[in-house]
């Protein structure tokens, strides 16, 4: 599985950007997905996790409220969708999902099979 990030920019707090996550070599409409993020000098932390079927989802306590993640299984892409930005989202985030895991297992232990390759995300003040 290759995933593809792809949305990120440079945007004014209050702004709102779209990741988007598309799979490509095989099928990840069962599997759960989810989204990551590293600022530098910190470590990766849970953004956003989403079963395969969309009705598990989980959120970090500083995005809940101004982010959503949803999935496209037709399009074997997810999403996430960052509104309210903060200066404190700059990171690069990454996509992930896990074959065996579940939704709960890939936001908790942030233990997944494949991973994409980043996008930015800056947010100026």
């Amino acid at each position: 599985v290759q995933l593809q990030a792809s949305g990120g920019g440079l945007v004014q707090a209050g702004g709102s950007l779209r990741l988007s996550c598309a799979a490509s070599g095989r099928t990840v409409s069962t599997y759960a997905m989810g989204w990551f993020r590293q600022a530098p000098g910190k470590e990766r932390e849970s953004v956003a996790t989403i079963s395969w079927g969309g009705s598990n989802i989980y959120y970090s306590d500083f995005v809940k409220g101004r982010f959503t993640i949803s999935r496209d299984n037709a399009k074997n892409t997810v999403y996430l969708q960052m509104k309210r930005l903060m200066p404190e989202d700059t990171a690069t985030y990454y996509c992930a999902t896990t074959v065996k895991g579940t939704s709960s297992t890939l936001y908790h232990e942030g233990t997944a099979d494949y991973w994409g390759q980043g996008t930015q995300v800056t947010v100026s003040s």
